[in-house]
Protein backbone atom coordinates (compact mmCIF):
# COMPACT_ATOMS: atom_id res chain seq x y z
CA UNK A 1 0.00 0.00 0.00
CA UNK A 2 2.81 2.35 0.94
CA UNK A 3 4.61 1.42 -2.28
CA UNK A 4 1.47 2.13 -4.38
CA UNK A 5 1.06 5.48 -2.64
CA UNK A 6 4.69 6.32 -3.40
CA UNK A 7 4.17 5.42 -7.07
CA UNK A 8 1.06 7.62 -7.24
CA UNK A 9 2.90 10.55 -5.66
CA UNK A 10 5.82 10.07 -8.03
CA UNK A 11 3.49 10.01 -11.02
CA UNK A 12 1.78 13.22 -9.86
CA UNK A 13 5.15 14.89 -9.38
CA UNK A 14 6.24 13.83 -12.87
CA UNK A 15 3.04 15.23 -14.42
CA UNK A 16 3.50 18.50 -12.52
CA UNK A 17 7.02 18.82 -13.92
CA UNK A 18 6.14 17.81 -17.47
CA UNK A 19 2.99 19.91 -17.82
CA UNK A 20 4.67 23.33 -18.08
CA UNK A 21 7.32 21.86 -20.40
CA UNK A 22 4.61 20.49 -22.65
CA UNK A 23 2.81 23.86 -22.65
CA UNK A 24 6.06 25.63 -23.54
CA UNK A 25 6.82 23.12 -26.29
CA UNK A 26 3.39 23.81 -27.77
CA UNK A 27 4.04 27.52 -28.24
CA UNK A 28 3.32 28.83 -31.72
CA UNK A 29 6.10 29.09 -34.27
CA UNK A 30 4.52 31.87 -36.34
CA UNK A 31 3.21 35.12 -34.87
CA UNK A 32 1.02 37.56 -36.82
CA UNK A 33 0.77 41.13 -35.51
CA UNK A 34 -1.22 44.02 -36.95
CA UNK A 35 0.34 47.40 -37.67
CA UNK A 36 -0.68 50.82 -38.96
CA UNK A 37 1.13 53.89 -40.28
CA UNK A 38 1.75 56.90 -38.07
CA UNK A 39 4.10 57.97 -35.31
CA UNK A 40 1.94 56.29 -32.68
CA UNK A 41 3.18 52.99 -34.10
CA UNK A 42 6.88 53.90 -34.11
CA UNK A 43 7.82 51.25 -31.51
CA UNK A 44 6.21 48.47 -33.53
CA UNK A 45 7.82 49.71 -36.75
CA UNK A 46 11.20 49.53 -35.02
CA UNK A 47 10.39 46.06 -33.74
CA UNK A 48 9.61 45.00 -37.30
CA UNK A 49 12.61 46.72 -38.90
CA UNK A 50 15.17 45.35 -36.45
CA UNK A 51 13.43 41.96 -36.00
CA UNK A 52 13.41 42.51 -32.26
CA UNK A 53 10.63 40.03 -31.47
CA UNK A 54 12.52 37.29 -33.26
CA UNK A 55 15.71 38.29 -31.44
CA UNK A 56 14.19 38.07 -27.96
CA UNK A 57 12.22 34.94 -28.77
CA UNK A 58 15.44 33.23 -29.89
CA UNK A 59 17.13 34.28 -26.65
CA UNK A 60 14.28 32.54 -24.83
CA UNK A 61 14.77 29.36 -26.86
CA UNK A 62 11.84 29.96 -29.21
CA UNK A 63 12.26 29.90 -33.00
CA UNK A 64 9.58 32.39 -34.00
CA UNK A 65 8.60 33.68 -37.42
CA UNK A 66 6.90 37.10 -37.20
CA UNK A 67 4.61 38.61 -39.82
CA UNK A 68 3.38 42.21 -39.57
CA UNK A 69 -0.03 42.72 -41.17
CA UNK A 70 -1.31 46.17 -42.20
CA UNK A 71 -4.92 46.66 -41.05
CA UNK A 72 -6.10 50.28 -41.07
CA UNK A 73 -9.44 49.75 -39.33
CA UNK A 74 -9.70 48.76 -35.68
CA UNK A 75 -12.93 46.93 -36.41
CA UNK A 76 -11.28 44.83 -39.13
CA UNK A 77 -8.33 44.14 -36.83
CA UNK A 78 -10.69 42.96 -34.08
CA UNK A 79 -12.43 40.61 -36.50
CA UNK A 80 -9.04 39.23 -37.56
CA UNK A 81 -8.14 38.56 -33.92
CA UNK A 82 -11.40 36.78 -33.13
CA UNK A 83 -11.12 34.66 -36.28
CA UNK A 84 -7.57 33.62 -35.39
CA UNK A 85 -6.01 35.25 -38.47
CA UNK A 86 -3.72 37.35 -36.22
CA UNK A 87 -2.54 36.79 -32.65
CA UNK A 88 -1.71 40.35 -31.55
CA UNK A 89 -3.57 43.52 -32.52
CA UNK A 90 -1.95 46.94 -32.27
CA UNK A 91 -4.77 49.47 -32.14
CA UNK A 92 -6.57 52.06 -30.06
CA UNK A 93 -7.51 51.61 -26.40
CA UNK A 94 -11.19 51.85 -27.34
CA UNK A 95 -10.98 48.91 -29.76
CA UNK A 96 -9.36 46.78 -27.08
CA UNK A 97 -12.03 47.74 -24.53
CA UNK A 98 -14.80 46.86 -26.97
CA UNK A 99 -13.43 43.34 -27.39
CA UNK A 100 -12.79 43.01 -23.67
CA UNK A 101 -16.47 43.68 -23.05
CA UNK A 102 -17.73 41.68 -26.02
CA UNK A 103 -15.77 38.57 -25.03
CA UNK A 104 -16.41 38.80 -21.27
CA UNK A 105 -12.74 39.45 -20.61
CA UNK A 106 -11.32 36.82 -22.94
CA UNK A 107 -9.51 39.56 -24.84
CA UNK A 108 -7.23 41.85 -22.83
CA UNK A 109 -4.40 44.30 -23.35
CA UNK A 110 -0.88 42.91 -23.28
CA UNK A 111 0.85 46.27 -22.97
CA UNK A 112 0.65 49.93 -23.89
CA UNK A 113 2.40 51.14 -27.03
CA UNK A 114 2.25 54.93 -27.19
CA UNK A 115 0.40 58.14 -26.60
CA UNK A 116 0.68 61.41 -28.51
CA UNK A 117 -1.81 64.30 -28.58
CA UNK A 118 -4.18 64.00 -31.53
CA UNK A 119 -6.14 66.83 -33.09
CA UNK A 120 -9.38 67.45 -34.94
CA UNK A 121 -8.45 69.76 -37.82
CA UNK A 122 -10.60 71.42 -40.47
CA UNK A 123 -10.42 73.54 -43.61
CA UNK A 124 -13.92 74.97 -43.05
CA UNK A 125 -13.48 78.62 -41.96
CA UNK A 126 -16.88 78.61 -40.22
CA UNK A 127 -15.87 75.89 -37.74
CA UNK A 128 -14.12 77.23 -34.66
CA UNK A 129 -15.35 74.72 -32.04
CA UNK A 130 -17.12 71.36 -32.06
CA UNK A 131 -20.41 73.22 -31.55
CA UNK A 132 -20.10 74.80 -35.02
CA UNK A 133 -20.55 71.61 -37.04
CA UNK A 134 -23.60 71.44 -39.30
CA UNK A 135 -25.18 68.25 -40.70
CA UNK A 136 -23.32 68.62 -44.00
CA UNK A 137 -19.85 68.84 -42.43
CA UNK A 138 -18.01 65.52 -42.77
CA UNK A 139 -15.35 64.38 -40.28
CA UNK A 140 -12.95 61.63 -41.34
CA UNK A 141 -11.68 59.26 -38.64
CA UNK A 142 -10.47 55.64 -38.51
CA UNK A 143 -13.72 53.98 -37.37
CA UNK A 144 -17.14 55.56 -36.87
CA UNK A 145 -18.37 55.57 -33.25
CA UNK A 146 -15.74 53.13 -31.92
CA UNK A 147 -12.30 54.60 -32.76
CA UNK A 148 -10.19 56.55 -30.30
CA UNK A 149 -11.01 59.70 -32.22
CA UNK A 150 -14.75 59.07 -32.14
CA UNK A 151 -14.70 58.18 -28.44
CA UNK A 152 -12.65 61.28 -27.64
CA UNK A 153 -15.03 63.42 -29.67
CA UNK A 154 -17.92 61.98 -27.67
CA UNK A 155 -16.19 62.83 -24.39
CA UNK A 156 -15.57 66.38 -25.63
CA UNK A 157 -19.19 66.79 -26.74
CA UNK A 158 -20.45 65.74 -23.31
CA UNK A 159 -18.17 68.32 -21.71
CA UNK A 160 -19.16 71.05 -24.18
CA UNK A 161 -22.90 70.56 -23.77
CA UNK A 162 -23.01 69.23 -20.20
CA UNK A 163 -25.22 66.43 -21.44
CA UNK A 164 -24.38 62.71 -21.51
CA UNK A 165 -26.49 62.27 -24.66
CA UNK A 166 -24.49 64.94 -26.51
CA UNK A 167 -21.99 62.30 -27.64
CA UNK A 168 -24.46 61.30 -30.34
CA UNK A 169 -24.63 64.76 -31.91
CA UNK A 170 -21.87 64.33 -34.48
CA UNK A 171 -22.21 60.62 -35.27
CA UNK A 172 -23.97 61.34 -38.61
CA UNK A 173 -21.02 63.55 -39.60
CA UNK A 174 -18.42 60.82 -39.20
CA UNK A 175 -16.85 59.07 -42.21
CA UNK A 176 -14.55 56.06 -41.85
CA UNK A 177 -11.13 56.60 -43.49
CA UNK A 178 -7.55 55.60 -42.82
CA UNK A 179 -5.36 58.57 -41.91
CA UNK A 180 -3.45 58.78 -45.24
CA UNK A 181 -6.68 58.82 -47.26
CA UNK A 182 -8.31 61.25 -44.82
CA UNK A 183 -5.40 63.67 -45.19
CA UNK A 184 -5.71 63.53 -48.97
CA UNK A 185 -9.45 64.19 -48.73
CA UNK A 186 -9.00 67.08 -46.30
CA UNK A 187 -6.53 68.83 -48.61
CA UNK A 188 -8.82 68.43 -51.64
CA UNK A 189 -11.11 71.51 -51.76
CA UNK A 190 -13.69 69.58 -53.76
CA UNK A 191 -13.99 66.64 -51.34
CA UNK A 192 -16.96 66.37 -48.97
CA UNK A 193 -14.62 65.66 -46.04
CA UNK A 194 -13.73 69.03 -44.54
CA UNK A 195 -12.37 67.80 -41.19
CA UNK A 196 -10.03 65.06 -40.05
CA UNK A 197 -9.62 63.79 -36.48
CA UNK A 198 -6.05 62.81 -37.09
CA UNK A 199 -2.85 61.65 -35.42
CA UNK A 200 0.83 62.50 -35.85
CA UNK A 201 2.32 63.20 -38.32
CA UNK A 202 -0.83 63.57 -40.44
CA UNK A 203 -2.20 66.45 -38.37
CA UNK A 204 1.11 68.31 -38.56
CA UNK A 205 1.29 67.78 -42.34
CA UNK A 206 -2.25 69.15 -42.67
CA UNK A 207 -1.52 72.17 -40.51
CA UNK A 208 1.30 73.23 -42.84
CA UNK A 209 -1.39 74.12 -45.38
CA UNK A 210 -3.07 77.55 -45.38
CA UNK A 211 -6.58 77.53 -43.97
CA UNK A 212 -6.22 74.37 -41.88
CA UNK A 213 -6.83 74.95 -38.18
CA UNK A 214 -7.24 72.96 -34.96
CA UNK A 215 -10.79 72.53 -33.65
CA UNK A 216 -10.07 70.14 -30.75
CA UNK A 217 -7.00 68.77 -28.97
CA UNK A 218 -7.37 65.34 -27.34
CA UNK A 219 -5.81 66.61 -24.11
CA UNK A 220 -8.69 69.06 -23.65
CA UNK A 221 -11.17 66.19 -23.70
CA UNK A 222 -9.13 63.69 -21.70
CA UNK A 223 -7.74 66.00 -19.06
CA UNK A 224 -4.12 65.42 -20.06
CA UNK A 225 -1.82 63.06 -21.91
CA UNK A 226 -2.91 59.45 -22.33
CA UNK A 227 -2.11 56.23 -24.10
CA UNK A 228 -3.71 56.00 -27.51
CA UNK A 229 -2.46 52.64 -28.76
CA UNK A 230 -2.07 49.29 -27.03
CA UNK A 231 -1.51 45.69 -28.05
CA UNK A 232 -3.98 43.00 -27.13
CA UNK A 233 -4.78 39.36 -27.67
CA UNK A 234 -6.89 36.46 -26.47
CA UNK A 235 -6.56 34.71 -23.13
CA UNK A 236 -5.75 31.46 -24.91
CA UNK A 237 -2.86 33.07 -26.78
CA UNK A 238 -1.54 34.74 -23.63
CA UNK A 239 -1.72 31.57 -21.53
CA UNK A 240 -0.33 29.22 -24.19
CA UNK A 241 2.59 31.40 -25.34
CA UNK A 242 4.41 32.83 -22.31
CA UNK A 243 7.80 33.04 -24.04
CA UNK A 244 6.36 34.77 -27.12
CA UNK A 245 4.49 37.28 -24.93
CA UNK A 246 7.59 38.12 -22.89
CA UNK A 247 9.70 38.31 -26.05
CA UNK A 248 7.20 40.81 -27.43
CA UNK A 249 7.44 42.93 -24.28
CA UNK A 250 11.26 42.78 -24.31
CA UNK A 251 11.31 43.75 -27.99
CA UNK A 252 9.02 46.69 -27.29
CA UNK A 253 11.17 47.93 -24.44
CA UNK A 254 14.30 47.71 -26.60
CA UNK A 255 12.50 49.77 -29.28
CA UNK A 256 11.51 52.38 -26.68
CA UNK A 257 15.11 52.56 -25.50
CA UNK A 258 16.12 53.33 -29.09
CA UNK A 259 13.66 56.25 -29.19
CA UNK A 260 15.05 57.61 -25.95
CA UNK A 261 18.72 57.12 -26.84
CA UNK A 262 18.80 58.26 -30.47
CA UNK A 263 15.51 59.83 -31.68
CA UNK A 264 17.19 61.17 -34.82
CA UNK A 265 18.24 57.72 -35.97
CA UNK A 266 14.76 56.45 -35.13
CA UNK A 267 13.23 59.28 -37.17
CA UNK A 268 15.38 58.33 -40.15
CA UNK A 269 14.33 54.70 -39.85
CA UNK A 270 10.68 55.69 -39.49
CA UNK A 271 10.67 57.91 -42.58
CA UNK A 272 12.46 55.24 -44.55
CA UNK A 273 9.64 52.81 -43.76
CA UNK A 274 6.55 55.00 -44.17
CA UNK A 275 7.57 57.53 -46.87
CA UNK A 276 5.63 60.38 -45.28
CA UNK A 277 6.04 64.06 -46.17
CA UNK A 278 7.85 65.08 -43.01
CA UNK A 279 11.42 65.97 -42.22
CA UNK A 280 13.70 64.17 -39.79
CA UNK A 281 13.70 67.24 -37.53
CA UNK A 282 9.91 67.32 -37.47
CA UNK A 283 9.67 63.65 -36.54
CA UNK A 284 12.29 64.07 -33.80
CA UNK A 285 10.32 67.00 -32.37
CA UNK A 286 7.12 64.96 -32.27
CA UNK A 287 8.76 61.89 -30.74
CA UNK A 288 10.34 63.97 -27.98
CA UNK A 289 7.55 66.50 -27.34
CA UNK A 290 6.38 67.00 -23.73
CA UNK A 291 3.74 64.41 -22.90
CA UNK A 292 4.82 61.86 -25.51
CA UNK A 293 4.22 58.43 -23.98
CA UNK A 294 6.31 55.42 -24.90
CA UNK A 295 5.93 52.90 -22.08
CA UNK A 296 4.25 49.56 -21.49
CA UNK A 297 2.26 50.45 -18.36
CA UNK A 298 -0.99 52.28 -19.25
CA UNK A 299 -1.58 56.00 -18.74
CA UNK A 300 -5.11 57.44 -18.36
CA UNK A 301 -6.83 54.50 -20.11
CA UNK A 302 -9.51 54.48 -17.42
CA UNK A 303 -10.84 57.78 -18.84
CA UNK A 304 -11.91 55.83 -21.93
CA UNK A 305 -13.12 52.85 -19.91
CA UNK A 306 -15.28 55.01 -17.62
CA UNK A 307 -16.85 56.83 -20.55
CA UNK A 308 -17.50 53.69 -22.59
CA UNK A 309 -19.09 51.96 -19.60
CA UNK A 310 -21.33 54.94 -18.81
CA UNK A 311 -22.72 55.13 -22.33
CA UNK A 312 -23.24 51.37 -22.51
CA UNK A 313 -20.46 50.42 -24.95
CA UNK A 314 -18.89 47.95 -22.53
CA UNK A 315 -20.05 45.80 -19.63
CA UNK A 316 -19.18 45.47 -16.83
CA UNK A 317 -17.73 48.78 -15.68
CA UNK A 318 -14.06 48.02 -14.93
CA UNK A 319 -12.90 48.98 -11.46
CA UNK A 320 -9.24 49.23 -12.47
CA UNK A 321 -7.00 49.04 -15.55
CA UNK A 322 -5.91 45.64 -14.26
CA UNK A 323 -9.37 44.32 -15.14
CA UNK A 324 -8.62 44.66 -18.87
CA UNK A 325 -4.83 44.14 -18.86
CA UNK A 326 -3.20 40.73 -18.58
CA UNK A 327 -1.11 40.14 -15.39
CA UNK A 328 2.13 40.77 -17.32
CA UNK A 329 2.23 44.41 -16.12
CA UNK A 330 0.26 44.23 -12.88
CA UNK A 331 3.39 44.86 -10.83
CA UNK A 332 3.77 48.29 -12.45
CA UNK A 333 2.03 51.61 -11.82
CA UNK A 334 -0.71 52.31 -14.34
CA UNK A 335 -4.04 53.97 -14.91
Amino acid sequence: MARNRSLILATIATVMVLKPLTATAAELSELKITKQPGLLFTPTLLMEHHKLVEKHAKAAGLDLKVEWVILMSGGVANDALLSGNVQIVTSGVSNMLLLWGKTNGNVKAIQGISGLPFKLVTRNPDIKTIKDYKPTDRIALPTVRMSMQSITLGIALQKAYGDEKAAEKLLPNQVQMGHPDALTALLNPAHEVTSHFASSPFQEIALKNPGIRVVLDSRDALGGDAHVTVTYGTTAFYNDNPRAVRAFLAAYEEAVAMISKDPRKVAETYLGMVKEKATVDEVVQLLTQPGAIFQAAPVRTMVYADYMAKIGFIRPHPKSWKDYFFPLLHDRQGG
